[in-house]
């Protein structure tokens, strides 16, 4: 059942969530806490008489300093289908807040 939204940065926020669960199908929480505060801050800048535009234009600037700086320090895990190990270590890493031992 879809949820009826009238707000139109409530219904954004709705579709962010959605988006995410649909492509990771995890995550959706830290979606809604970002843009909530990516929200916050721009409604600073706007009472500042700051333009929306020049809003826009910092956080796609300040986006693209974000993906530049994962990419520096991410790392590269390796493994095949002989040596699935890596991919295990690291899923069982990314899961593990997800499940509640008994």
């Amino acid at each position: 059942a879809k949820m009826q939204v009238e707000h139109q940065v409530a219904r954004l926020i709705v579709e962010l969530s959605a988006s995410q669960d649909d492509e990771i199908g995890d995550g959706t929480t830290g979606v809604v806490v970002l843009a909530g505060a990516l929200l916050e801050q721009a409604e600073k800048l706007l009472d500042k008489g700051i333009h929306p535009v020049r809003v826009a234009e910092g956080f796609e600037q300040a986006c693209s300093i974000a993906v530049d700086h994962l990419a520096e320090i991410s790392t590269v895990r390796e493994f095949t289908l002989e040596d699935p190990e890596p991919l295990v270590l690291t899923a069982m890493t990314t899961l593990s807040s997800k499940i509640i031992k008994s």
